[in-house]
C-alpha cells in the first residue's frame, strides 16, 4: 500500500489483482447485474488511484475497498431508482381510477383474445399450426421453414395457403 501511495503503478496493478475478485463476488451478493458491478468496481479503483496521496491513513485496505464499492453500489440503485430517461412533459396526467379500470379491461380484452387464438388453432392440423407458428409467430423466412419442417417451399406455401383458409373460415 506505502509503494502505491508514494507512485508505484506496479503495486497499484499488485493491488487490483489481489482485491478485484474478492470484490466482485461481494457484490454479487448486493445485485444480479455484473454489467453494474463491473462498472461500480472498475469507478472504485480509478478513485483510489486519481486519490492516492490521500490514501496513506488507511489501516485496512480490504475494508476500504468493499465499503466504497458498497456506497458506490447504494448511490447506482438510488440513482436509477429517482431518474428517468422520460421527459416529464411527456406524462399523460390521468386519474388513478381510469387507470385501474382501463387496465383491467385491457387484461380481460387480452384474456379473450388469447382464448380465441387458442381455439382457432386448434381447428389446424399440427403441421398447419407449425407453419403459421413458425412464420408469423417466430417471424421466419420461408427458406428457413422449409428446412425445419423437412418441406420443398411450395409445399409449404400450400400448407400455410390452406391453413389460413381454415383459420378465415373458423373464425366466421
Amino acid at each position: 500500500m506505502a509503494q502505491f501511495c508514494e507512485g508505484d503503478d506496479s503495486a497499484f496493478s499488485e493491488l487490483y489483482d489481489i482485491y478485484v475478485q474478492i470484490l466482485f463476488n461481494y457484490g454479487l451478493r448486493l445485485t444480479d447485474n455484473q454489467e453494474l458491478l463491473k462498472d461500480c468496481i472498475h469507478d472504485v479503483f480509478v478513485k483510489v488511484y486519481c486519490k492516492r496521496d490521500s490514501q496513506q491513513g488507511i489501516r485496512n485496505f480490504g475494508s476500504y475497498l468493499i465499503i466504497s464499492l458498497k456506497n458506490k453500489l447504494l448511490d447506482e440503485f438510488r440513482r436509477s431508482t429517482f431518474t428517468s430517461d422520460t421527459a416529464v412533459e411527456s406524462y399523460e396526467y390521468r386519474r388513478a381510477a381510469d387507470d385501474v379500470e382501463k387496465d383491467f379491461l385491457r387484461h380481460e380484452r387480452e384474456e379473450l383474445d388469447t382464448m380465441h387464438v387458442a381455439h382457432l388453432m386448434s381447428t389446424l392440423t399440427r403441421r398447419q399450426r407449425q407453419a403459421i407458428t413458425l412464420y408469423y409467430l417466430e417471424q421466419r423466412k420461408y427458406d428457413e421453414i422449409c428446412q425445419i419442417m423437412q418441406m420443398n417451399y411450395h409445399s409449404v406455401r400450400n400448407l400455410m395457403h390452406r391453413g389460413m383458409v381454415k383459420l378465415r373460415e373458423a373464425s366466421i
